[in-house]
C-alpha cells in the first residue's frame, strides 16, 4: 500500500511519518505542492501513485483566518476540492484531517459525526467547506475530526505555555472554553490503524477526557515541574481574541470506538509529550 501524506512537515505529519514502514509512505510538503495549484497537485499524484492520499496540510491559524480570510479558504476549502479532484480521477482514496471547530459549541454532549455543523470561526467555516469538497468530489474519502492537537514537532499550545513560563511568574488562560486535547502521535496511530482498515466516512478522533485550556495548562506546567508559576482563569471575553471559539467542543469517541480503536487518557499524553520535547531539546 501507498500512502501520499501531503503536509508531511506539520506538527501532525511529523508525527507520522514515525508510524508508517520504510517504503509506504511517500511524504511531501508545500514544496512538492501546493494544493492551491490543481495542476502542481495533479503532478505529484501522478508520480507518486498512491492508493491513499492524507490530507494533514491546512492553514491552522484561528485567529489569522479572521484577518486572512482569501487565504483560509484558499487553502482549506479550494486546496481541498483539488486534492479531492485529483484523488477520484486516479482512483485513490483520500483522507482528510477536519476540526471540532466545525461546530457552534451549544450542545449539552459530545458531538457526533452526525451532528448538524454551524462554525463559528472562518477558520472553521474553511474546514468545513473543505469535508463538503471532499464528499463531493471524491468517490472514496475518509474524515477524522480532531480538537487541540498538541506535539513536539510543531508550535502547540503547551509549548507555547511552557515557554510562558519561563518568562512570567504568572499566566492568565481562558477557562471557560472545554474540549479534548490530542497528541499527534495518538492522532497519527489511529490514522494509520484507520487506514489499514480501509475506513470510511466521519470518524471523530481525540484522546479521551476533557478540560478547559486553564486546566490543560495547569497539568502540563504540573507534569513538568512548573506549578510554582501562577496560572489565573480568565473568561473568553477577556481574552478578547480575533476569532470566536466554541465555548464546548468535545467530541463523541464512539464512531472511533465502534471500529476497535480506543484512545488514551489526555493527560498520559501529556507525559510522553514532554519526553518527546526532551528528545527534542526543547525542555529541560
Amino acid at each position: 500500500m501507498r500512502i501520499l501524506l501531503m503536509g508531511a512537515k506539520g506538527m501532525l505529519g511529523s508525527d507520522m511519518l514515525r508510524h508508517w514502514k520504510p517504503g509506504e509512505l511517500i511524504p511531501a510538503d508545500s514544496s512538492e505542492a501546493d494544493i492551491r495549484d490543481l495542476s502542481q497537485v495533479r503532478a505529484l499524484v501522478s508520480r507518486s501513485r498512491p492508493d491513499w492520499i492524507v490530507l494533514a496540510a491546512a492553514y491552522t491559524d484561528v485567529d489569522g483566518s479572521e484577518r486572512n480570510r482569501e487565504l483560509a479558504f484558499a487553502v482549506n476549502a479550494a486546496g481541498a476540492e483539488n486534492v479531492s479532484r485529483v484523488a477520484a480521477e486516479n482512483e485513490a482514496r483520500l483522507f482528510y484531517i477536519s476540526t471540532d471547530y466545525i461546530f457552534d459549541g451549544n450542545s449539552s454532549r459530545a458531538y457526533e459525526p452526525g451532528d448538524v455543523i454551524h462554525p463559528l470561526n472562518v477558520y472553521g467555516a474553511s474546514k468545513a467547506a473543505g469535508e463538503a469538497a471532499v464528499q463531493r468530489h471524491a468517490r472514496q474519502w475518509c474524515i477524522a475530526r480532531t480538537s487541540w492537537l498538541f506535539g513536539a514537532f510543531g508550535n502547540s499550545f503547551p509549548e507555547k505555555i511552557l515557554r510562558a513560563a519561563e518568562a512570567r511568574p504568572e499566566l492568565t488562560v481562558v477557562s471557560d472554553q472545554v474540549g479534548s486535547p490530542t497528541f499527534t502521535v495518538d492522532l497519527a496511530a489511529a490514522i494509520v490503524q484507520l487506514i489499514q482498515s480501509d475506513a470510511r466516512g466521519i470518524i471523530h478522533i481525540t484522546n479521551s477526557g476533557s478540560c478547559s485550556w486553564y486546566e490543560f495548562a495547569r497539568e502540563v506546567l504540573r507534569q513538568a515541574h512548573r506549578d510554582s508559576v501562577r496560572v489565573r482563569p480568565i473568561t473568553t471575553s477577556e481574552a478578547a481574541r480575533p476569532a470566536v471559539r466554541p465555548r464546548y467542543s468535545i467530541l463523541s469517541p464512539t464512531s472511533l470506538n465502534q471500529r476497535g480503536i480506543t484512545m488514551r487518557g489526555w493527560k498520559e499524553a501529556v507525559a510522553d509529550y514532554l519526553k518527546d520535547l526532551r528528545q527534542a531539546g526543547k525542555l529541560t
